[in-house]
């Protein structure tokens, strides 16, 4: 890893003289990105941007808790400090935390934080049993997951008041296909409107948020 690392730096260096010099001497990023810890998912590649350029948090099924101090610390400098402009809450198909929701209750870490992803399968089960299989089962939680949580960061403490202090702040649901590395959107983007208006967007919307 060590020498990977010296060889990346290297041909960064040769590219670009001047690019650690630039990123030593600020942090301005336009973007929050919360993601999944997936490792198939890397936040600033799969978006083309270098390091400096987005705020990143992650963790297992991309959930942003009222209740998590590591999330809040995270939000609260991404949108006080930083200023960043857009949240990205960015979910994945194929993601094992949802999948695990769906299954037994493990009496562990895992299965104490995957509890509102579990309670969000049983509030649409009814929906989602009437899915042809499987795979569109968990891929629509998948998609409903970004939606409970955009949600989620709409209602937090942090981004109301970014709003009701003239914040230009937009929360985006985006979800991620590791099969063909594109993104897309799962909800309309929203800023300075009421909490749960996030909504599924239908098929002739468009796609370019951002």
């Amino acid at each position: 890893m060590l020498e990977r690392n010296r060889q990346w730096a290297g041909r960064k260096t040769q590219s670009d003289p001047r690019f650690f010099a630039r990123l030593v001497g600020q942090q301005s990023p336009r973007y929050f990105w919360v993601g999944c810890s997936d490792s198939r998912v890397p936040a600033t590649e799969i978006v083309d941007l270098d390091p400096g350029e987005m705020f990143v948090h992650r963790n297992i099924a991309n959930l942003v808790p009222a209740s998590d101090t590591n999330f809040n610390a995270a939000l609260l400098f991404a949108v006080n400090v930083l200023r960043v402009r857009h949240v990205l809450v960015v979910g994945h198909y194929g993601c094992g935390g949802i999948r695990a929701a769906r299954n037994a209750v493990a009496n562990d870490a895992i299965g104490s934080w995957l509890a509102p992803v579990r309670a969000l399968y049983w509030q649409h089960r009814t929906a989602l049993h009437a899915l042809p299989d499987e795979q569109a089962r968990e891929d629509r939680l998948c998609e409903l997951n970004v939606i409970a949580q955009v949600e989620q960061v709409c209602a937090n403490a942090v981004v109301e008041q970014a709003w009701r202090d003239g914040h230009d702040l937009t929360v985006h649901g985006l979800i991620y296909a590791i099969g063909d590395g594109l993104l897309q959107s799962v909800c309309e983007p929203v800023s300075r409107i009421p909490v749960g208006k996030a909504h599924v967007r239908d098929d002739d919307d468009d796609e370019n948020i951002l």
